[in-house]
């Protein structure tokens, strides 16, 4: 087990996991619901209780996949939703993943990602993308903590580190934050770049 496993781990075991509001956050519930295909190969990355998952996969997505490097919260989540394919639920460091996906949603897992893998984190989502693929959902954009998650970040600085890779659609401020996340989170989908 590594130091980020360890982390992980002792964060659910002691329910400081803050993050976690229960349920699909509105922005991300949103854009589900005017997906059409259910074909989609989706990647959930640090998806902890994956509220988005079990929301596609209740709305017909079959094709739907939740990784986390601690194997507490998708335990916790194949108990919640024991339909949902045991085989799509990835016990794993999201950068060792391999596979290729049309569409990976982004719910807290890059401000739980240590500021110096941000560059890592974009260069493997763009691996991970298959062509013409979609990264999209939530960055904060509000200055947080520097020595422990979440780190936040601002519109500046992810539309420099993205622009690279990605063609970006949108980067604004989410309209449908949950309360308390109000005026604080940007809503992001960007297209991967050939």
């Amino acid at each position: 087990m590594n130091f980020y496993e360890t982390f992980w781990n002792h964060k659910y075991l002691r329910g400081e996991t803050g993050w976690d509001i229960g349920y699909v956050s509105t922005p991300l519930k949103e854009y589900i619901n005017q997906l059409t295909d259910k074909n989609l190969k989706i990647l959930i990355p640090g998806g902890g209780n994956s509220y988005e998952a079990e929301y596609l996969f209740k709305k017909g997505f079959k094709n739907v996949f939740v990784v986390d490097i601690s194997s507490i919260p998708l335990k916790n989540f194949a108990k919640r939703a024991p339909s949902f394919p045991k085989k799509n639920l990835l016990h794993s460091d999201f950068f060792e993943l391999g596979d290729t996906f049309d569409l990976i949603l982004e719910q807290t897992f890059f401000c739980a990602l240590e500021p110096s893998l941000r560059e890592e984190y974009v260069n493997k989502m763009h691996k991970l993308l298959k062509p013409n693929g979609k990264l999209v959902g939530l960055l904060f954009n509000i200055p947080l903590n520097d020595d422990k998650p979440p780190f936040g970040g601002n519109k500046v600085e992810y539309l420099s580190l993205f622009k690279e890779k990605f063609k970006i659609e949108t980067m604004e401020v989410a309209y449908n934050s949950i309360p308390q996340r109000a005026g604080n989170e940007l809503f992001f989908m960007l297209s991967k770049n050939r």
